[in-house]
């Protein structure tokens, strides 16, 4: 029988003196699910197709409900899953409560234990929490490992295969200083800093899907979640994790970024590269063609790149990629060369590679190193000595690019066009921490919540994408 909303619904969409049958039979033959494309209600109405039987416009009904339905992977369970649902004044109370505890990369203790409070504090019980050593394999001083909770099934779904929900809980170091201020449905900083909301937000989302679950008793499967320590700096949290240590999940979902409509499946993989050039020191104004000048063995070895196509946008025949020169010094970290009337005796660079193919960010990467090494033989002293260089490259994570066909990709899909959202299946240019869980192999999607110019002083979030990204969440865990 149809419900109370669905005969208002009937009644405004016939005409004035047109005859309906009571719409009073065979619901398992003939209901049908209509979604209103709102996210301000998110609701489901039933309605039968019986109580419209003379009029005109019955076929594009059909149609619109089987366009609604038909098309997705997998039902949607009822509107109280919807955004309606998520308690959206605690879940920014969450956002503004995590803002306002400072973890830049690598120093992410405290707001691991102010997630954790809140974790327990949502029903989840304290031997459900743990951190891991990822730290300690980890090469750059890292306070804490990764945070990883474990929530059992529930209900009908208890034995089904686990599932993840991911996030990082590090931010930039501009971040450090932060001071989180609500202005309407945005939050904003206060001070002259990055305002954290990369990844605050997706720290909100994981623990307001954990608060849902446990105060509403919802039917789920077994669920890890996982903060990630230092992904602002290199991913190094996703990368180090042991795969044993999150119960074997079969699918894992990301919250990193702005659009919680965003699909993205894929992302580039990238080389961080670095290379010392030593000269010979002399005095620049008595005798400088005895010295031999790693600033401008530096300076040919760019022009060569530059000139080659090989700096910035990087676009050979179909192949794409970007490359970069990050910073430049001298010994210690200090500035390159020690005086103006020194001949610089020693130079140390940084960059990166990028792109979705994997062979040609390694290209890219060679072609840096063909031309220092040939810019370090053509810088010579009086004495014809040459300048030489030491290049390393290393991998910062691997590309990845999921078929839509896999079950993790059809289950956001799904969720998202039941939460009113219109899916849009991306790649992304930047690395993830999906990068590594899909090398772990395990299949990861990411979505935003609500982040807006991340890693700069004019940082803010979006509330009612960071709603529609909690509200996803709980689609996600619970949809069948």
């Amino acid at each position: 029988m149809p419900t109370a909303e669905g005969r208002v619904l009937i009644r405004n969409l016939i005409p004035e003196g047109a005859k309906v049958h009571n719409p009073v039979i065979a619901p398992s033959r003939f209901s049908f699910v209509m979604r209103t494309i709102s996210y301000s209600t998110s609701r489901v109405i039933d309605a039968f197709l019986p109580a419209l039987p003379q009029i005109p416009w019955r076929p594009a009904l059909r149609s619109l409900a089987k366009q609604g339905a038909a098309k997705d992977a997998y039902k949607y369970r009822s509107a109280k899953e919807c955004i309606m649902s998520v308690d959206r004044q605690a879940a920014t109370d969450r956002l503004m409560r995590f803002l306002a505890v400072e973890g830049v990369t690598g120093k992410e203790a405290a707001i691991g234990r102010e997630l954790t409070t809140a974790l327990e504090e949502s029903g989840v019980p304290a031997d459900a929490i743990r951190l891991d050593d990822a730290n300690t394999r980890i090469p750059l001083p890292t306070e804490t490992g990764n945070l990883i909770v474990d929530l059992p099934g529930r209900g009908a779904m208890h034995n089904q295969p686990r599932i993840m929900f991911m996030t990082h809980m590090d931010t930039v170091p501009l971040c450090a200083g932060a001071k989180p201020k609500l202005v309407g449905r945005k939050i904003v900083n206060a001070a002259k800093t990055a305002l954290g909301g990369d990844n605050r937000a997706g720290c909100g989302v994981l623990v307001t899907l954990a608060a849902e679950l446990a105060k509403k008793k919802l039917d789920h499967p077994p669920i890890t979640l996982l903060f990630c320590v230092r992904e602002e700096s290199g991913l190094w949290g996703a990368r180090h994790v042991k795969t044993a240590d999150l119960s074997s999940p079969v699918m894992a979902f990301n919250y990193d970024g702005g659009s919680a409509s965003s699909v993205t499946i894929g992302a580039v993989g990238a080389d961080r590269w670095q290379v010392e050039i030593f000269g010979r020191a002399s005095h620049a104004g008595v005798a400088p063609e005895r010295g031999i000048s790693s600033t401008m063995i530096l300076a040919l070895a760019l022009a060569d790149v530059k000139a080659g196509g090989w700096f910035g946008k990087v676009v050979k025949g179909k192949r794409q990629g970007t490359s970069n020169v990050g910073p430049v010094a001298g010994r210690n970290g200090g500035p390159a060369g020690d005086a103006t009337n020194v001949v610089t005796d020693y130079v140390h660079v940084r960059g990166e590679s990028r792109s979705h193919d994997a062979k040609f960010f390694k290209e890219i990467t060679k072609a840096y190193r063909v031309a220092f090494d040939k810019a370090a033989k053509r810088v010579k002293n009086s004495e014809g000595k040459s300048g030489r260089v030491k290049f390393k490259s290393e991998t910062d994570y691997y590309p990845f690019r999921m078929k839509e066909s896999l079950p993790v990709v059809k289950r956001a899909v799904a969720a998202v066009s039941a939460i009113g959202g219109t899916p849009t299946i991306r790649a992304a240019n930047g690395g993830l921490d999906a990068n590594w869980m899909v090398r772990h192999g395990v299949p990861t999607v990411t979505f935003g919540a609500g982040q807006n110019e991340p890693h700069t002083i004019d940082e803010w979030i979006n509330l009612a994408e960071y709603d529609r990204a909690c509200a996803l969440a709980v689609q996600l865990a619970t949809m069948r």
